[in-house]
């Protein structure tokens, strides 16, 4: 199994810490640009033009559906009750299934080249490794594996006592690799998992599909904070985690990009547009105000 420690005291490491800027370079940020600003450093990091990078970013209340969700057979329906619910709604550039972050989310991405010694499971058991050692003074408990009646459930589905906090995804771009983890911080993820339920039954209404859409149930979502009894913050977790990558590895903390990762980003960006338009055009006009 692959540890964090492997890789952090092998290489330079870059953090950076977009979850306080409102830009990446002139465009909002948001989540639909948060896809693309990973495709733009996994670019990078795989030409070896940066060093490994590890990602923190937060946005506003936003569903972010998988590529299969947008084949759901009355998804505008769906959008538009995702909208009435105060959320914004963009379709990812990689597989999964819907996922609810906002203010109390945490997100992570450690992004690595894709050379012939790291393989899927690697990248993913390097950051299940990574969330171990940073929850390991409060629970000894944290396991991958499918937690059914979760929201975009997988292999990698990350719980305590089965309840489900995180999960972790993998996008291989070229010569790259993005590692993403949402974490249920703070708030209400049974709130949030109702939302997406509520969702996923106005987007099929009953219809038979091709594809297996998970049948959610709230009570197996939870936070972190609630399943160790501790209060946390984004904040707070943001700081133990440069603290940890810090004290363990030898870290640039330098949040500027470089001009390749731009014109990467700006053509991905065009992309996710292109493919958020096709989905739906209640995603073109909500997309095109920005």
């Amino acid at each position: 199994m692959k540890t964090i420690d492997e890789l952090l005291q092998s290489t330079e490491i870059r953090f950076i810490n977009s979850a306080t800027f409102p830009y990446i370079f002139e465009e909002p940020n948001d989540a639909l640009r948060s896809f693309a600003i990973d495709d733009a450093i996994a670019t990078a990091v795989g030409n070896e033009e940066v060093a490994p990078t590890i990602r923190l970013w937060v946005h506003e209340r936003t569903v972010v559906l998988g590529i299969p969700d947008s084949r759901l057979p009355h998804l505008n329906d769906g959008v538009q009750y995702l909208q009435e619910q105060g959320c914004n709604v963009i379709v990812r550039n990689s597989g999964g299934l819907a996922v609810l972050i906002d203010r109390g989310v945490l997100n992570m991405s450690l992004i690595v080249p894709n050379n012939d010694s790291l393989s899927i499971h690697d990248g993913y058991d390097m950051m299940l490794d990574f969330i171990q050692k940073l929850f390991g003074p409060y629970t000894s408990q944290i396991k991958a594996y499918e937690i059914v009646g979760s929201y975009c459930p997988g292999d990698y589905d990350l719980s305590v006592r089965g309840i489900k906090f995180a999960g972790i995804s993998q996008r291989r771009v070229r010569n790259g690799v993005a590692v993403q983890v949402y974490l249920d911080i703070s708030g209400n993820s049974r709130e949030r998992a109702t939302i997406v339920k509520n969702f996923y039954e106005r987007s099929m209404k009953g219809e038979p599909t091709t594809f297996t859409y998970p049948d959610v149930n709230p009570s197996v979502m939870g936070t972190i904070s609630e399943l160790v009894d501790a209060p946390f913050t984004v904040k707070e977790i943001s700081e133990r985690i440069e603290s940890y990558v810090q004290t363990n590895g030898n870290v640039t903390s330098n949040n500027a990009y470089i001009e390749s990762e731009r014109d990467v980003f700006y053509k991905r960006l065009i992309q996710m547009k292109q493919r958020n338009k096709k989905a739906s055009p209640l995603l073109l006009n909500e997309h095109e105000a920005r």
